[in-house]
């Protein structure tokens, strides 16, 4: 008895922890819209174009209506049974707030931004997907209502994979958070389920990224050099690579010349096998597969991976 009772309580211990892990992590972001409309933003010279990106740091810290905001609706989405990053919470554990730091000093310098602030963010925060969120207060008389807009980003693809748009009816209370909720409280059930969908689909067909290929200039050799005894031009031996190794085969050569080559809608396991224990897969993890197999013989390729985001990496071939 007392086996079958460990037996069964370790199976579902397991069921548990896979259900678990299937759920994706959240984390809400304000718009840029929202951000750069109400002052939120940083503006710094890129080689002679002004760009102006949202600096999220001062929203959390000045707007007490966004704090509000954001902990209601990760309430309302905990309530269903997502895990939620705090976004305030992870910009403040970035050390010395770098990426913010850097566009603040590009202002004087004209230096470029390799990466947005909210690349930064995401890459420390490791959310699966993105609640982008804008929103308005109306006033008719004595009433108020809010007008909202949630889209669901993927973090990786950066793609829309859910929304949900809508205006509250008017209401006396003056209290945002209470606003808010009345306003989602309809679409949240749909917009959560389109969620778990994609997400579903992310396990049983592949993380969507973006990885491409480059050469130094000073390199003798490109992606048109035969190599093996089949003296197959190196091209297509990495498109060969991403085919044995992407989820079902699937990428797209979305661009490939004797000097580039460019692979979207990538599909990259969700896991992988490490000294017996399972670990989440990233772009940068499965772009270093490809680097050490160009590295080997008889490639003996010398390269140098970089990422961006979440979602992007890019092998520069022929050195460091």
């Amino acid at each position: 008895m007392k086996k079958i009772l460990s037996t069964a309580l370790g199976v579902l211990t397991v069921l548990l922890a896979h259900s678990q892990a299937k759920k994706p992590t959240l984390m809400v972001v304000p718009s840029d819209n929202w951000c750069i409309s109400r002052g939120y933003s940083l503006e710094f010279d890129n080689q002679g174009a002004l760009e102006v990106i949202p600096d999220y740091k001062r929203a959390f810290q000045e707007s007490a209506d966004l704090l509000l905001v954001v902990s209601k609706l990760n309430g309302l989405m905990a309530e269903r049974g997502f895990p939620l990053k705090n976004m305030e919470t992870v910009i403040k554990s970035r050390e010395l707030n770098s990426a913010l730091d850097a566009a603040r000093s590009s202002k004087s310098s004209g230096a470029d931004v390799a990466e947005s602030p909210v690349d930064q963010i995401l890459d420390q925060a490791k959310a699966d997907i993105v609640l982008q969120l804008t929103w308005s207060v109306n006033q008719t008389g004595p009433k108020k209502s809010v007008t909202f807009n949630l889209q669901g980003l993927d973090a990786y693809s950066n793609k829309q994979v859910a929304t949900a748009a809508g205006t509250g009816a008017p209401s006396f209370s003056a209290e945002l958070p209470v606003l808010l909720e009345e306003a989602v409280q309809s679409y949240i059930g749909p917009f959560a389920n389109t969620l778990q969908d994609h997400f579903d689909d992310l396990f049983e067909n592949g993380r969507e990224v973006t990885i491409r290929i480059k050469r130094w200039d000073d390199w003798q050799d490109d992606l048109e050099t035969t190599f093996g005894p089949d003296a197959e031009e190196l091209g297509f031996i990495i498109e060969d690579w991403m085919a044995d190794n992407t989820v079902q085969g699937r990428f797209s050569t979305t661009d490939a010349t004797e000097n580039t080559m460019l692979f979207e809608q990538v599909r990259i396991p969700m896991f992988f096998e490490r000294n017996g224990r399972q670990r989440a897969m990233d772009t940068r993890r499965f772009a270093s597969e490809l680097s050490k197999f160009l590295q080997g013989a008889p490639y003996n390729i010398e390269n140098k991976l970089t990422t961006r985001g979440l979602g992007e990496a890019t092998i520069f071939l022929g050195s460091k």
